[in-house]
């Protein structure tokens, strides 16, 4: 299930609805590291380490987690929320109170001083499965995460022992706002080399992100770089964003070549910063193993077998959301002009009931954005619209 950025375009129009599923953040700049509210994270049996049952839809992590010994919900990991939350519709489900809590994980209990509950009503439909809660720095400060991106695997550490012992490269890792920052290097399709600071988002299901000011600052959107007209459901705000192709993007002594770039005309965390370019998101990071170790500053990151993986941007033009109680209904919301959505005469409105041979609602919107991302591929799609069934021919055609 590798969406990439195939979202991008797949998911056009449902950026203006707000993507809000991450926790209140701070606004204020500092390289200060969180405070840590609460007691420290307590390892069952005596042991130092954990290894969760994750769940990845694309490339974003989803943790199962009991509070206060409830039934387990599934959290997403957000690097940029300030504090730990839960849905209120769920917490009230299982009688849970926004007062403190403690975060059982598979073979770790975590202590949080609060647990505010917080909705994020546009999750579902953009991101294809039900919220239920989010991890934030208040979680990350009491352990080491290391995300095995290639074999799909967490596993947490008691940050007083732990020690790295593989081949990866550590990188310093500051905050400003209370969100971690990464400095990197991106090199413009001419070849100039750019170094800025980067938010590190593991919640944003793309791959590199460049605010407006610093575009504007470095005049990069009057450079030589092709780019299409785009929006991403990951990104809170308006439209007018763009997506290009860079030559590739540096993280330490690792290159990655033909990397997307999304050209944002709105603020993410610790924007104001004029140090900080940008966001790295999930779908540059699922190229190695990684480690967050908050406690001692640092990212240390191990390519994997994705490490030179091309990303794909999607190829057809359409901008889909799911609906309904399972979330199996999939509605186109907006086609993008001159695409092959466009072409195959596909209208906003329409729902997508099949796919060659296969029922939409076998499907998730994950796996249906992905297909949408392949290049070359022509899908017979079963269309309902104004109650009647239609079907239609579409090609996919690459625009990057």
């Amino acid at each position: 299930m590798r969406r990439c950025v195939s979202a991008v375009l797949a998911a056009l129009a449902c950026i203006c609805l707000g993507f809000l599923h991450g926790s209140s953040r701070a606004q204020t700049s500092s390289t200060q590291t969180p405070a840590v509210s609460g007691a420290a994270a307590q390892f069952n049996f005596a042991g130092n380490a954990a290894e969760i049952p994750a769940d990845f839809l694309g490339n974003v992590v989803f943790l199962p987690v009991s509070v206060n010994q409830s039934r387990p919900c599934y959290f997403v990991l957000d690097s940029t929320a300030s504090v730990s939350s839960m849905d209120p519709h769920r917490a009230a489900e299982l009688g849970l109170t926004a007062s403190g809590a403690v975060l059982n994980l598979t073979g770790v209990d975590i202590p949080l001083a609060t647990l505010p509950q917080q909705e994020s009503p546009h999750f579902g439909s953009q991101i294809g499965r039900v919220y239920e809660g989010t991890l934030g720095n208040d979680f990350l400060q009491r352990v080491v995460v290391e995300i095995d991106y290639g074999r799909l695997t967490v596993r947490l550490y008691d940050p007083g022992v732990y020690k790295y012992s593989g081949t990866g490269k550590s990188l310093p890792l500051t905050f400003a706002g209370g969100v971690p920052i990464l400095q990197a290097e991106f090199t413009e399709p001419r070849g100039k080399v750019l170094g800025a600071g980067f938010v590190v988002n593991t919640a944003l299901d793309a791959s590199t992100v460049i605010s407006n000011r610093y575009a504007e600052s470095h005049h990069l959107l009057r450079s030589h770089w092709k780019m299409i007209p785009t929006l991403d459901p990951d990104l809170d705000g308006a439209p007018g964003a763009l997506l290009g192709r860079s030559k590739g993007f540096a993280l330490g002594p690792y290159f990655v070549e033909d990397t997307l770039v999304i050209f944002s005309k709105t603020d993410f965390p610790a924007a104001a910063d004029p140090r900080i370019a940008g966001e790295i998101g999930a779908d540059m990071l699922r190229r190695f193993t990684v480690v967050l170790d908050y406690p001692h500053h640092r990212m240390i990151f191990q390519p994997n077998s994705h490490f030179t993986n091309e990303e794909e941007e999607d190829k057809s033009g359409i901008a889909l959301i799911a609906k309904g109680t399972a979330l199996k209904t999939f509605e186109i919301v907006e086609v993008e002009p001159n695409t092959p959505a466009a072409a195959a005469g596909l209208e906003k409105g329409d729902i997508i009931a099949g796919i060659d041979d296969d029922a939409a609602a076998d499907l998730t919107l994950s796996e249906i954005r992905d297909l949408f991302s392949q290049i070359g591929h022509k899908y017979k799609l079963l269309i309902e619209r104004n109650g009647q069934n239609k079907q239609v021919q579409l090609e996919m055609h690459r625009f990057l």
